[in-house]
This record gives C-alpha cells, sequence and structure tokens, in this order.
C-alpha cells in the first residue's frame, strides 16, 4: 500500500508540472536566418520559455513556456526589442533600422 501511495503521489507531482506548460504559435516578422537566430534567442532567454522555433517560411514562432513563469506578450515584447513585429509589439524604428539589410521586412 505504501508503494502504491508513493507512486500516486509522484504521477500526481508529474502530471502538475505538466500542467502547467503552454504552447502557443503566433506570427513574427522577419526575412532569412539570421531572423531565425536572432528571434529564436530572444525568445529562449525569457524566463520561463523551454522551446521556441521560428519558421522561415511561414512567419510562425511556436513557443512552449512554463505559464506560471511567463506568458506570450513577455516573449512578443523580447523579440519586438531586438527588431521584429510580433502581433502584440511593433520593434521601435530605431532598432529596426540597425537590423542587417537582409532581415529587412517592412515594405
Amino acid at each position: 500500500m505504501k508503494k502504491f501511495l508513493i507512486c500516486a503521489a509522484m504521477l500526481a507531482l508529474a502530471l502538475g508540472a505538466d500542467a502547467k506548460t503552454k504552447k502557443a504559435t503566433f506570427t513574427v516578422d522577419g526575412a532569412c536566418g539570421m531572423c531565425k537566430t536572432r528571434i529564436e534567442k530572444a525568445a529562449n532567454a525569457v524566463p520561463g520559455v523551454t522551446s521556441a522555433k521560428w519558421n522561415v517560411k511561414t512567419k510562425e514562432l511556436i513557443l512552449i513556456f512554463d505559464d506560471q513563469k511567463t506568458d506570450e506578450k513577455k516573449v512578443q515584447k523580447a523579440i519586438a526589442d531586438v527588431g521584429h513585429d510580433t502581433p502584440n509589439y511593433k520593434a521601435t524604428d530605431e532598432v529596426y533600422n540597425n537590423l542587417h539589410s537582409c532581415c529587412k521586412y517592412r515594405k
């Protein structure tokens, strides 16, 4: 019986840990492989983010994060701070203008 209770407690802890993990997908403006590196680095630097993968062709970022430590808006703000527009935040002109010429995505 004691072993059963220990196993049940461990299972409850494991399930509880997964319950706070969220997945989100949103667009991020960018143009090239350098953008991909910059976007993913900015997103992954936000505490609570466990994975951030940006697709150059689709312009979509797939984000996995701990929702008790961060949220989508914090990640989007971090990405905008390095020069890439997101659904909730636009990069400042100053930061955008300092991107490499191949990274320019605005018309």
